[in-house]
């Protein structure tokens, strides 16, 4: 090898390892006070005002809805988390970020260029035999993977924390995407409930809890706003789809601005249609939270205690229905456009499932709490037995179906909701393992849908919706189906594609759920985090670890898409969004529970026994009569 060869290998080599540390302009900034208020409007329409002037850090903010202070220490491990964004600050101390990475790349090659200089001739000879020796054996090439492999780590990380938004100079949350090269954000640029949750474990579980905590405890302020689309207003304890903070000029005075939390219930997201599963993500993350960082005392102030009532009340509520799953429309979910899951569509009921154990948990024994406990007991003995029995399938199960006979009437009867047996379609007959088997997408009177759809199943095995032999069948079916779910990028949303008329019929001609796109079965990397701790929780990490390796070799140079297209999902998205953030928080949060799966348990809920006796003594297989219906069962 030459003299110069080895220049150019070693500045190659000095600029890909990482370096010992992180690098940040010092910024000294004022310090701030926050000071927030609720103002009401003629429409109405209640926003929670900050306006930025400056005073002590540790000033409470009293929220005027529960009368309740809480104190927002600035202990955000990070120091420019604690700049002011109501100042617009472009440049601080005339210091810019690209500044600062011009200037470790100059020393860097400097550096490495003194270092060659110095060297004597031998010392550099015997260099070269052993990097010609590394090559043979391989070593080099390990090192440039693992280099790589951290690369993409560490960029993961800047990413997500350079999509943090801020409120009141606070972490709040973050963006859905941050593409510097696109200007159509449409709402992209708003802090999505169901979006931030991977965030926040990842945050979690990188020990740095206060944009959680922050993120918790405004949401909850923003559940009790009055928001109406003509003239009507949704049910009370609705969490919203999404906020945007908003910075405007204070009145009266044109040389300050104050901030705006402006929500969305529906009434401006495409089809209008209100979220059912953001309160849900909203409890399953509060009690992460608790078990994480061992802080019980958000979970126990009497507000956050109101919040999660009012949410159980909104879905335990008598309506229209015999079914114990939770009514919803088409696009109330993650599948947030019309593909024909109204009804009881098997997402929300693995999360309404899970948000009512992880209540349970946390509610508070008090007087005015027992109904509802009572209440919310019953729903979970009832719930779980009615996925378990109607909603899995596995060969033998769908073999039932095929012989079928229908227009029964009695309380015996086999085929409860009149399935016909014409609607088993082709593709499932040859499709459906000898081994495995999944929970369907939905159920109503005479209509299956047999669609795989993975996060519903996956979170059926996280909280134990699903018999332990059900889950392992589960994921013995993602991997007899590796090819058609994971494929080149992970992971189905559903399986298989609505094609030609049906598509037509049940998108209603979506041009951005074509089948194998969008929604329509696309891939989606931030399923890989859901996929890891259901594979945790039944000890088969393998799983996880092997789609993690696959999304690791595109993903970081795909720009950290939304999702992906085509049935092996080889193009990224027509439509879909660059440097989105819950695909680079669902890579994050699968590293770090691989790197310790112990972590998962702040996610993964046990059945109890007690609960699984309910079950049993609940099981209506045998001969029932109408006295048996009235029958109520409380653990």
């Amino acid at each position: 090898m030459s003299l110069s060869t080895s220049k150019a290998a070693f500045q190659v080599l000095s600029r890909v390892v990482p370096q010992s540390g992180y690098n940040e302009p010092f910024v000294n900034t004022s310090q701030l006070r926050a000071k927030c208020m609720k103002k009401k409007s003629s429409m109405h329409r209640y926003f929670i005002e900050s306006s930025s002037v400056f005073q002590s850090q540790s000033r409470p903010h009293r929220f005027p809805l529960t009368g309740v202070s809480f104190y927002d220490y600035k202990t955000y491990s990070h120091p420019w988390l604690q700049t002011c964004k109501c100042q617009k600050a472009e440049n601080l101390s005339g210091i810019t970020s690209n500044d600062v990475e011009k200037s470790n790349l100059v020393s860097n090659v400097m550096s490495a260029k003194s270092v060659v200089e110095l060297q004597d001739v031998e010392l550099l000879k015997q260099e070269t035999e052993v990097l010609s020796s590394d090559v043979r054996n391989g070593t080099i090439a390990k090192s440039f993977d693992k280099i790589s492999l951290n690369s993409i780590e560490d960029e993961a990380w800047d990413l997500l924390r350079e999509s943090v938004v801020y409120y009141c100079g606070n972490p709040i949350g973050t963006i859905a995407a941050k593409d510097p090269n696109s200007s159509n954000v449409l709402n992209y640029d708003q802090v999505f409930i169901r979006d931030f949750i991977p965030s926040g474990i990842a945050f979690l579980l990188k020990g740095e809890y206060d944009i959680v905590r922050n993120f918790i405890l405004y949401t909850l302020q923003l559940q009790s706003w009055e928001k109406t689309m003509d003239c009507h207003s949704p049910g009370q304890g609705l969490m919203p789809a999404s906020f945007k903070v908003r910075t405007v000029p204070l009145d009266g005075d044109d040389s300050a601005t104050e901030e705006v939390l402006d929500p969305d219930f529906g009434e401006a997201a495409i089809g209008r249609v209100a979220p059912v599963d953001s309160g849900l993500w909203w409890i399953i993350l509060l009690r992460a939270y608790g078990k994480c960082s061992g802080d019980l005392s958000v979970q126990e102030r009497v507000d956050v205690q109101t919040g999660i009532k009012m949410i159980l009340k909104l879905c335990l509520a008598d309506g229209f229905d015999m079914f114990p799953t939770l009514l919803v429309t088409d696009g109330s979910c993650m599948i947030d456009r019309r593909m024909g899951i109204h009804g009881h569509p098997l997402e929300i009921q693995a999360l309404f499932y899970s948000a009512l154990l992880c209540a349970r948990e946390m509610l508070t024994p008090e007087d005015g709490s027992a109904d509802l406990l009572r209440a919310l007991n019953n729903r979970l003995v009832a719930l779980s037995f009615h996925i378990r029995e109607y909603y899995w399938i596995d060969l033998k199960r769908l073999n039932e179906i095929y012989r079928y006979k229908t227009e029964e009437y009695s309380y015996d009867a086999v085929n409860k909701f009149n399935i016909y047996p014409d609607q088993i379609s082709p593709w499932l007959v040859e499709w459906m393992p000898n081994k495995g088997g999944y929970l369907i997408g939905n159920l109503q009177p005479a209509h299956m849908d047999f669609r795989f759809f993975s996060l519903g199943n996956l979170w059926s095995v996280v909280n134990s919706l699903a018999t332990e032999e059900q889950s392992h069948a589960i994921l013995d079916l993602i991997e007899a189906k590796w090819s058609d779910l994971v494929a080149d990028m992970p992971l189905k949303i559903c399986y298989p594609a609505l094609e030609g008329q049906e598509w037509q019929i049940i998108t209603g001609s979506d041009p951005k759920n074509t089948p194998w796109s969008y929604h329509n079965a696309g891939s989606w990397p931030s399923l890989l985090w859901q996929l890891t701790v259901a594979c945790i929780k039944m000890n088969r990490p393998h799983i996880a670890a092997k789609t993690v390796e696959i999304a690791e070799r595109r993903i970081s140079r795909d720009k950290w898409p939304e999702y992906y297209d085509t049935k092996r999902s080889r193009f990224i998205g027509k439509q879909s969004q660059l440097y989105q953030t819950w695909s680079i928080a669902g890579y994050l949060v699968s590293k770090l529970l691989l790197a310790d799966p112990s972590k998962a348990n702040i996610l993964i809920t046990e059945e109890d026994s007690e609960l699984a006796n309910a079950f049993i003594s609940a099981n209506p297989r045998g001969k029932r009569g109408r006295k048996n219906m009235k029958q109520t069962y409380i653990v």
